[in-house]
């Protein structure tokens, strides 16, 4: 499946005309986000300012209240359904979703790793991965950024930018709404918010949301039950303060509970049966079995026997301070995050009835993050300096089970700590009427320790046949890491903003982002499976072009990229120890290039008919590496980085009685085939598929909605994550979620 050096030439040359094209034609294609204000400014804060999308010389894509709602966009797995060329796959059914943009995205799965593509939180990065599996409720909006992000925010991040944005109180009235929702499966939810002016100066708001599944998607012969229940809690609740026109006060804390459950992968085996077709070979075959005989041939991916428990209980608190003062000549804003985090849960990470690789998992993350920002601009120049500061402590930890298979059980722990201290300055300087010079530099410090490791517990007779000590042995470290990284790196960003005309914005860019250093902290069986791992490096170079057209009802996008990736992160098989793993490291290098264009049309013929597309163009080339078979060759393509996807969308509001209208509502989304790993394993490649999803609503705009949904009406089963252990006789593929339909209403006052 490698792309042969003239193709990709090809390729690229055609890419690169056809942006060079639009910028030279009548603008056609493309728009920020599935539902736009053609008729108005879609308002960001992607550059820190409150901004039209017109005057961000970024690929940028938004849902709003309404996408939410009509799309049902409910989580970071969700982000798919309204933005082409971004990927995001669980890890673990429900668990550890990993968000991919562009093809740059971390394949882990530790909660010692921070994301490539940073998340925010009203303004506060999230640290670690363990942090990024929460429920989304009472949003103003989400904010996609593809491409290098660094000079204005947190933390740098080569891949992109989640900014999710909650909703604010507000000092104009009181206001509230509450709403629920009733599915298959017996999945119900109820949320609400109330704001409430409390004087002049003071508003509060409140909301909070609740999530009951009594029944799992998954089927669990060994406990003879459905698998997968949830029952969460959500809650928020802020304060703004404006004494006076110069100064305001915004402070949040904000809580979730969650005791549910997780499902589990669908097993595959790695060692051939007489069932198995002459001439043919596992892994992969629905006939292969593990070590012991196991086989999983039902056909069915959300039923298995799988030996750990499904509970999965997590708490977080999150306390958030934003104060921002006019001084007159410029403005000062300060945001302070604070976040406690703790979760347990299980992985049968081979997927069978045996405990062969079974694993309780223990994290445990606290984070502190200060940002201060000065910002002003005079004739010449848009300007803001600034500072970030963050401290966190991360603790994991698995008990392995590996009783059947290695007649032991073991523990592996991390314990991680990372300070990171950066300035930085950003400047638009107005070259002409229509003309702006984008600058950006920053300048990051970044320490981090690790202390942790691998332990055989020796724990059974008559002796473990992990590392062969007899029964009665005191515990054996296997692997061992007791380091400290250090890192300084400078991220940059340099552009040009052209605005022909005040319906359309020209810009040219070359970014620089930079990921941080770290340690793995899986499961080793060798010291040297621990060493640290380099940061990576991305240039971006990008060109685009966005605009509207109110008289057409047209609004539209389009970019061209080139990405120079260097020591890129990813995993690779180790084989230094007596059994060789999957781990996080390096790879010298790597090229992409690709499009991104999105379109949105409200014709003036059709009252109430809205029309989107978005569609993601991307080639991954990556360079040669050493594996546990050798030297693979360059010219592999990058994991979870699909070739093509395409987002289509269409909604129709129409009158019905009085001020009552009705909405009919349908999405899809199509990708490519990809690979899951750096190896491009073919067992664990994954398949092009399109999932749709609709929805109808009555309603009266700004007092009810009552609405039918569907999500995955085709019940398509498509995979979202694989792993091939064949030297353990197993694998594992993660599937997304069946079909899910019910009915949801909603009352504001």
């Amino acid at each position: 499946m490698k792309l042969e050096r003239t193709k990709s030439i090809g390729i690229r040359a055609a890419l690169l005309a056809a942006t060079a094209l639009a910028l030279g034609a009548t603008p056609a294609l493309g728009q920020e986000g599935s539902g736009p204000e053609l008729d108005g400014e879609i308002i960001v804060t992607a550059q820190k300012r409150a901004q039209s999308t017109l005057d961000v010389g970024i690929n940028l894509s938004v849902a709003g209240p309404e996408d939410l709602a009509t799309k049902r966009i409910e989580a970071v797995t969700d982000l798919i359904s309204f933005t082409p060329n971004v990927s995001v796959k669980d890890n673990v059914p429900g668990l550890v979703p990993v968000i991919t943009i562009r093809g740059v995205g971390l394949n882990d799965f530790s909660a010692t790793n921070n994301p490539s593509a940073g998340v925010y939180v009203d303004e506060v990065s999230l640290s670690s991965l363990a942090l990024m599996n929460f429920d989304f409720f009472d949003i103003e909006r989400l904010e996609v950024l593809k491409g290098p992000q660094g000079t204005l925010y947190g933390r740098t991040a080569t891949a992109g930018a989640l900014n999710i944005v909650t909703a604010r109180p507000s000092l104009a009235g009181v206001e509230g709404r509450i709403g629920g929702s009733w599915g298959n499966f017996q999945a119900k939810d109820i949320d609400g918010m109330v704001n409430l002016p409390v004087s002049e100066t003071l508003a509060l708001r409140f909301a909070a949301k609740g999530i009951f599944q009594d029944k799992g998607h998954y089927f669990n012969q060994r406990l003879n039950r459905d698998i997968g229940r949830r029952e969460v809690y959500l809650g928020r609740a802020q304060a703004l303060w404006e004494p006076s026109d110069r100064v305001e006060v915004l402070l949040k804390v904000e809580g979730q509970r969650s005791r549910s459950e997780l499902g589990s992968g669908e097993f595959f085996g790695a060692v051939p049966t007489p069932a198995v077709p002459a001439g043919a070979a596992c892994p992969g075959l629905p006939q292969c079995s593990d070590f012991f005989g196991y086989i999983d041939n039902d056909g069915d991916p959300f039923r298995g026997n799988w030996s750990v428990s499904p509970d999965y209980n997590l708490d977080q608190l999150s306390l958030t301070g934003r104060i921002q003062a006019d001084l007159g000549f410029a403005t000062l804003t300060s945001v302070t995050g604070y976040i406690k985090f703790d979760r347990q849960w299980s992985a049968d990470t081979d997927a069978g009835p045996l405990p062969q690789l079974d694993f309780v998992t223990d994290d445990r993350v606290k984070q502190f993050s200060q940002e201060l920002r000065l910002s002003g601009q005079s004739d010449l120049v848009d300007w803001l300096v600034g500072g970030f500061y963050s401290s966190d402590h991360v603790e994991t930890s698995y008990s392995g089970n590996l009783t059947a298979l290695f007649n032991t059980t073991s523990f592996t722990s991390s314990d991680q700590r990372s300070k990171s201290g950066a300035v930085f300055a950003n400047g638009e300087w107005r070259l002409a009427d229509q003309l702006t010079l984008v600058t950006g530099l920053r300048y990051t410090t970044e320490n981090r320790t690790n202390v942790g490791g691998t332990t055989d517990l020796v724990s059974r007779p008559p002796a473990s046949f992990l590392t062969m000590a007899p029964f009665g042995s005191p515990p054996i470290p296997i692997a061992v890491s007791n380091a400290k990284i250090s890192d300084t790196n400078w991220s940059w960003k340099l552009g040009l903003n052209w605005k022909p005309s005040p319906q359309m914005l020209v810009y040219a860019s070359a970014t620089q982002g930079i990921k941080s250093g770290g340690f793995f902290a899986g499961v080793a069986t060798s010291s040297g499976q621990l060493l640290p791992y380099r940061p990576e490096k991305l240039i971006a170079y990008e060109l685009g072009i966005k605009g509207r057209a109110p008289a057409i009802g047209l609004s539209y996008a389009l970019s061209g990229f080139y990405y120079d990736y260097n020591d890129v992160q990813t995993f690779i098989r180790d084989v230094v120890g007596s059994l060789p793993i999957q781990r996080l490291g390096n790879v010298k290098s790597a090229e992409l290039y690709g499009l991104d264009a999105d379109l949105v049309l409200a014709p003036a013929a059709i009252k109430g008919l809205t029309l989107n597309a978005g569609l993601g163009l991307l080639h991954t080339e990556i360079g040669s590496f050493a594996s546990s078979s050798g030297i693979v060759p360059a010219g592999n393509r990058l994991p979870d980085a699909p070739e093509f996807s395409l987002n289509l969308g269409a909604s129709y509001e129409f009158p019905l009685m009085g001020s009552v209208s009705g909405r009919l509502a349908i999405d899809g989304r199509y990708q490519s085939s990809a690979f899951k790993d750096a190896l491009n394993d073919p067992v664990v490649a994954v398949d092009a598929y399109w999932v749709w999803n609709a929805r109808a609503s009555v309603l009266k705009q700004g007092d009810w909605d009552l609405s039918i949904w569907g999500k995955n009406l085709g019940n398509k089963r498509y995979v979202t994550q694989a792993v091939n252990q064949t030297v353990l006789g197993v694998g594992f593929r993660v599937y997304g979620a069946p079909r899910t339909y019910g009915v949801s209403i909603s009352k504001s006052f």
